[in-house]
């Protein structure tokens, strides 16, 4: 692919923040707002690199911004601080009524709340291992968080390069083809660059990084058509967990990938592609 992180950086104020995003397509195409995960050195190049071109191709304006509190974005107070908020106000300067979101991970969770919570400016949701509150767990580990969430919160307190290494390996199913150093020196750099970011994450634990659990109960308000995608082999989030939100969000299907791990849009980034551009070409 052409574009490099160079070719498609912005910076954006808005009332609250400077928000750093990524931006590739024409400006009149439908936007698709890509949200990344919650974990220590995230960013939306990092989590969404070999998607912003592809999906841009046909004809989409693609936006993949740094949220508050992560990449090269601003500093957040986790005691206030809400990712949905922080979303609608980079809507809001961007011009943007209403946008398909594509979350990963924590910025699935973030977009299944504004679906819920500011329908009229969601027009497509797409989430890849969004955590969700489910009561009963079936399958998942029954001694707390998985395995995944584990490393995540041990990363935040030693993201060191054997640290960072453990996490990203965990992330995925191919640990040879994707746990790549590039990948975790870009996320490693990410932090370098704001230190501040995981110091103030750490500071507010358990609150962060997910500012306020969705209540599934309103899982059924969702009209937005729904695409989930998720990994069989995710030690993150459980593949349960898209069976839950399919049965619960009306206008919903689920497309679970075997030999896929928590990073869906990396792991199998052509089929990923395929079936975001399909979807909100379509429906």
């Amino acid at each position: 692919m052409g574009l490099t992180e160079t070719d498609v950086v912005k910076d954006v104020q808005t009332p609250s923040f400077m928000i750093h995003y990524n931006e590739a397509g024409p400006a009149d195409g439908h936007p698709v707002i890509l949200i990344h995960g919650g974990g220590p050195g995230a960013t939306g190049w990092s989590n969404y690199n070999p998607n912003i071109e592809p999906i841009a191709a046909p004809g989409l304006r693609v936006i993949a911004p740094d949220l508050p509190g992560w990449g090269d974005s601003s500093a957040v107070d986790w005691a206030t601080y809400d990712q949905v908020d922080a979303v609608i106000e980079l809507l809001d300067a961007l011009g943007i009524e209403r946008a398909a979101f594509v979350g990963n991970s924590m910025g699935g969770h973030t977009s299944l709340r504004l679906a819920i919570e500011h329908p009229d400016r969601v027009s497509h949701l797409i989430t890849m291992g969004a955590p969700v509150q489910m009561k009963p767990i079936l399958f998942g580990a029954a001694d707390g968080p998985p395995e995944g969430l584990k490393v995540m919160g041990q990363t935040w307190r030693d993201y060191g390069p054997e640290q960072m290494k453990r996490l990203v390996e965990i992330m995925v199913y191919d640990k040879a083809r994707f746990a790549t150093p590039e990948l975790c020196e870009q996320r490693s750099a990410a932090i370098a660059r704001r230190p501040e970011h995981v110091a103030n994450v750490v500071a507010h634990a358990p609150r962060a990084p997910i500012t306020r659990w969705l209540d599934t109960s309103r899982l059924s308000e969702i009209k937005a058509p729904t695409l989930i995608i998720q990994g069989r082999d995710d030690r993150c989030v459980s593949a349960e967990t898209a069976v839950f939100l399919g049965v619960n969000i009306p206008d919903s299907r689920a497309h679970i990938i075997s030999r896929c791990g928590h990073w869906a849009q990396l792991e199998h980034a052509d089929e990923f592609n395929r079936l975001v551009v399909d979807f909100v070409q379509h429906h």
